[in-house]
């Protein structure tokens, strides 16, 4: 039985290429989509939060701004440096090119085997026994370290009961008071479990101020 012949294939077709996009036609949606965007995200939302956060939070949203006698001495969140025995120090600071300089915000970048980091934290130290010879208690650490930022307002309860004895006698004020006040003016960590206690400098310094200025 002969095999049945089989019909022929038609040849098969190159396909056609896909016309090539037009460029003209994306350039108008693209500018139109940035535009938005830009005007959404750097506008819109920006305003809307600034404006929410000012209603709800008018502190805060301000830079946490201290005054005195009608003026503005500093910010809640920005330390400032000190080194009059009447007053507490806070934490050094490795901005520049002056402590404590919010425009620069920056730590040492030195390392633990680094002189340089050692020798700052020994001059602190001589600085600290210099104001208080008869202080013979161990320095807190942060008293001796900056911060990562170098805008550290804070130093530690413990930093800050090193210092009383000094601060009472140099004020003329009972050391009992000067607890009062370093307790007053420490801030508790967020729902009492994210971070630790920390004495605001610049308020706590204020408050003595207010109660026993320095003559």
């Amino acid at each position: 039985m002969n095999p049945q012949a089989q019909s022929p294939q038609a040849p098969l077709q190159p396909a056609m290429p896909a016309p090539a996009p037009v460029q003209g036609g994306l350039f108008r949606p693209m500018i139109a989509v940035f535009v938005a965007l830009s005007l959404v995200t750097g506008l819109l939302y920006p305003g809307v939060i600034t404006g929410i956060a000012k209603a709800v939070f008018p502190h805060q949203a301000g830079g946490s701004l201290i005054g005195k006698d009608g003026k503005t001495v500093g910010s809640e969140l920005i330390g400032q440096p000190f080194s009059d025995p009447g007053y507490f120090w806070g934490r050094l600071s490795a901005t520049a090119p002056m402590p404590f300089n919010a425009s620069a915000s920056a730590g040492s970048n030195l390392g633990p085997n680094n002189a340089a980091l050692t020798d700052a934290a020994r001059a602190r130290i001589e600085a600290l026994r210099a104001a208080e010879p008869g202080n013979a208690a161990p320095v807190p650490v942060d008293l001796v370290t900056a911060s990562g930022s170098g805008l550290d307002p804070h130093i530690s309860p413990a930093a800050a009961g090193y210092q009383s004895a000094r601060v009472a006698r140099a004020r003329g004020i009972p050391l009992e008071q000067v607890r009062q006040l370093i307790a007053a003016n420490t801030d508790v960590p967020l729902l009492a479990v994210l971070g630790d206690p920390g004495v605001n400098v610049l308020k706590l310094n204020l408050a003595l101020d207010g109660v026993a200025p320095i003559r």
